[in-house]
């Protein structure tokens, strides 16, 4: 088959459209409501408009080199050792291209996590050639430091070049106190102690990087994309200073640090925060004197936006965060397993979590092309914004003294918890939806498979001496997953979950539409909501209530339809019992009237679901 000029040239018959042309549009169908309505704003402030022009002259951004793949890395986190090798043996010859070796005490261990001791750590890495292209990288915190120094020691033990060996050794002790809160020891001591490290690990052979800044600290603890690189960006400077002030000059220094970024299921948020860090390290290169060579950034997909309930979704939302973190230019990503947030995950949830990279590299290609946002409106916006706000953060933590000095002084911690309050806020109003969770939830899910196994105990890491505000790391899902908690306990306790009755009004055209969306908001809360078919008549929808033995009705159906029976089927609701009367939408002129017929509260998008529901579940215990 063969293609003509001419039918190449389609688009060429369209008359050329402008941005005036698609506005004039848009405020047809706006209807005389304000065009910002269409504005998205981020958690920083930054504004994201529905429409943006191609950036001219763009370039693309220097980081993993064109067509090639990023690193497949897979968790290794079995407190058992022998169970550790086996799964990274596995991982290994099923298309994982490095390990990530999660210790026990390091902040991404969520509770569990490797033994750090010399055997383990040998018997871990029994069978794997480490000089043979897998990459390593290691997640330590201040109780499991001591396995860097093991794995190095096991490289020498074998006789293997170090040089031959990529192992990223993960050292942070920043990252450690902001997340603890807490500290043993000031800067001034515990820089020494870093910059000893990387030069013994340095004069051993070994290439690095040595040092991670690492900003899912941030990210874990509900902060935003701008908080995440100023906090990555101090942690890089701190380090290098403490590099330069041991005498290691900053162009080998240089090489020693690496960036580990969170990547989340918000697309273009995740692939502009990406992009965004290699430019900022290029400014800060350039600060010191230093030609700016590419970043190395390693991804790990978000622990925040992981869900207990209905876990299948969380594969959904592991594939788009690295879809976004390929695309952005990671050199090396780890997915979650979908069930982490349950326990430690089975082979089937480890499969999954490795072939998701699979997929992406090997079916969607998506390592073929460099920076392929390059040039694109909305995503060179965001980035530079981005930038903007970062850099002025950066600075000043910097005016602050340095990021411990900054921690020590709540700077960091006050700008995350405002964030971290402002996310809970809209995850309560269910403005923004954790599917499974806040959103569709299934209240008749099959139980998650997860493996059992005993966490590493590890001894205390020295006296606190210097205490702040934390960056505790959290779950956006946790206040959902509490109430649905409480309604597993209820419903082992008592043989059924609590329950609503919908109180469905008119036909199905009438109450469908809010029935959906009524049986959606008590079940996000693990109130089972009793469906009901439509009733004209109020003392027949009473006794429909009365023998569904609910002990809270909601009422549904269509504006118009209140206007006619919402009072009399609310006296009769209250009249057979009813301890709670909800109604599903806004109430309007009619509030007095509809208060004063029993209706207690009224359910609509944006309202406070969260505090609702657990109104609800007080007034079932009242009982």
């Amino acid at each position: 088959m063969t293609t003509t000029t001419e039918e190449l040239r389609l688009a060429a018959e369209f008359a050329p459209a402008t941005q005036d042309d698609w506005r004039k549009l848009v405020d047809g169908v706006l209807k005389g409501a304000p065009f910002e309505k269409l504005v998205g704003k981020t958690y920083d402030g930054i504004r994201i408009d529905p429409i943006y022009s191609r950036a001219r002259g763009a370039t693309p951004i220097a980081g993993r080199a064109a067509a090639a793949p990023w690193q497949i890395m897979q968790r290794i986190d079995h407190p058992d050792a022998a169970a550790a090798n086996a799964q990274s043996l596995h991982d290994l010859e099923n298309g994982a291209s490095g390990l990530t070796l999660v210790f026990a005490g390091a902040n991404g261990a969520h509770g569990f996590g490797l033994d750090p001791s010399a055997q383990a750590v040998e018997k871990i890495l029994d069978g794997v050639f480490l000089d043979a292209g897998i990459a390593l990288e290691l997640e330590i915190g201040p109780q499991s430091r001591m396995a860097a120094i093991h794995v190095a020691e096991l490289v020498k033990r074998k006789g293997l070049s170090a040089a031959a060996c990529n192992i990223r050794f993960g050292l942070d002790p920043l990252g450690a106190c902001a997340a603890w809160g807490s500290s043993p020891y000031a800067w001034a001591e515990i820089a020494p102690e870093v910059t000893s490290a990387v030069q013994g690990l340095a004069a051993m052979g070994f290439r690095g990087p040595f040092i991670a800044a690492d900003g899912r600290v941030v990210h874990d603890a509900g902060g935003s994309e701008v908080q995440e690189l100023a906090f990555s960006l101090a942690t890089g400077v701190a380090y290098l200073r403490a590099l330069e002030q041991a005498g290691i000059a900053l162009d080998a220094a240089q090489g020693m640090i690496y960036a580990r970024l969170a990547a989340d299921a918000d697309q273009f948020l995740t692939l502009a925060k990406f992009r965004a860090m290699r430019l900022l390290w290029a400014r800060i290169e350039q600060a010191c004197g230093l030609a700016p060579k590419p970043l190395f950034i390693a991804a790990e997909t978000s622990w925040r936006m992981l869900t207990q309930r209905d876990a299948f979704v969380n594969m959904l939302r592991a594939t788009m965060a690295t879809f976004s973190a390929g695309l952005g230019g990671a050199n090396a990503i780890t997915v979650l397993p979908h069930t982490l947030a349950r326990g430690l995950p089975d082979p089937f949830a480890r499969r999954v979590a490795r072939n998701t990279q699979l997929v992406l590299l090997e079916e969607s290609n998506l390592a073929k092309v460099s920076d392929p946002a390059a040039g694109s409106g909305g995503i060179e916006a965001l980035t530079r914004e981005l930038c903007e706000a970062a850099w002025a953060l950066f600075q000043e933590t910097e005016k602050a003294g340095g990021l411990f000095a900054a921690l020590e002084q709540n700077i960091i911690q006050r700008k995350v918890a405002a964030t971290r309050a402002a996310r809970e806020a809209n995850i309560a109003k269910r403005r923004d939806v954790l599917t499974g969770a806040s959103e569709f939830p299934n209240l008749s899910e099959a139980d998650i498979a997860v493996l059992d196994a005993r966490p590493v105990v590890l001894p205390p890491y020295g006296e606190t001496k210097h205490k702040f505000d934390a960056l505790a790391p959290m779950r956006l899902a946790e206040s959902f997953e509490a109430l649905r908690d409480k309604s597993d306990a209820i419903l082992n306790k008592a043989g059924k979950r609590p329950q609503v009755f919908l109180a469905n009004l008119g036909t199905a055209a009438d109450f469908t539409a809010r029935a959906t969306f009524a049986k959606s908001f008590f079940e996000a809360g693990g109130i089972e909501a009793i469906d009901s078919e439509g009733f004209a008549d109020a003392a027949a929808l009473a006794a429909a209530f009365e023998a569904s033995s609910a002990p809270i009705a909601c009422i549904c159906s269509s504006d118009k339809t209140y206007a006619a029976h919402a009072v009399a089927v609310a006296q009769a609701l209250k009249a057979a019992g009813a301890r709670h009367i909800y109604l599903a939408g806004r109430p309007g002129e009619q509030e007095p009237v509809l208060r004063g017929a029993g209706v207690g509260d009224f359910i609509f998008a944006g309202g406070d679901a969260l505090a609702t529901l657990r109104d609800a579940y007080a007034r079932m215990e009242r009982a």
